[in-house]
């Protein structure tokens, strides 16, 4: 893997860490509002930058010691996501927001994987033309509330 920060014509590709954390849904607002306290998560001219997965099941077995107690049976947990998120690579930020999750989440273990990866940054050249842009096909997914008049 290319292990240096490096440009192209549009993008600057820089070090960052990418933090995976799996959470049952019901966490997530609340772990990522924890979250964006410490880091505003930027990119470019965006804050809160985070993907979060469809539900999944999530398999485990507590045992001796664990908060719910030992069991004999495998629980498989349904409406567990996966958030994933760019942080600086400076390890007090990032110590900072695995303390902030782990006291937010709801698990005894919450399961938060690091990576260091290289990832893109727009140099904020004028596209305003581009024909791929969502402001000049059909728009933002996001739809306008409908004018409602009385």
């Amino acid at each position: 893997m290319i292990d240096s920060n490096f440009e192209t014509k549009s993008v600057r590709m820089e070090r960052l860490v990418l933090l995976t954390l799996q959470a049952p849904i019901d966490d997530v607002d609340r772990v990522m509002e924890a979250v964006v306290k410490v880091v505003p998560l930027m990119m470019g001219k965006y804050d809160s930058n985070a993907y979060q997965s469809g539900p999944g099941i999530e398999r485990y077995r507590p045992l001796a010691g664990a908060a719910a107690g030992a069991e004999t049976e495998l629980r498989k947990r349904p409406g567990t996501v996966e958030v994933i998120f760019e942080l600086p690579d400076d390890q007090t930020v990032i110590e900072q927001v695995i303390e902030t999750i782990f006291q937010t989440h709801s698990y005894q273990e919450p399961m938060i994987r690091l990576q260091n990866i290289l990832a893109s940054r727009s140099k904020g050249l004028d596209d305003s033309k581009n024909p791929n842009r969502w402001w000049n096909t059909t728009g933002d997914w996001k739809t306008k509330p409908e004018n409602k008049s009385s």
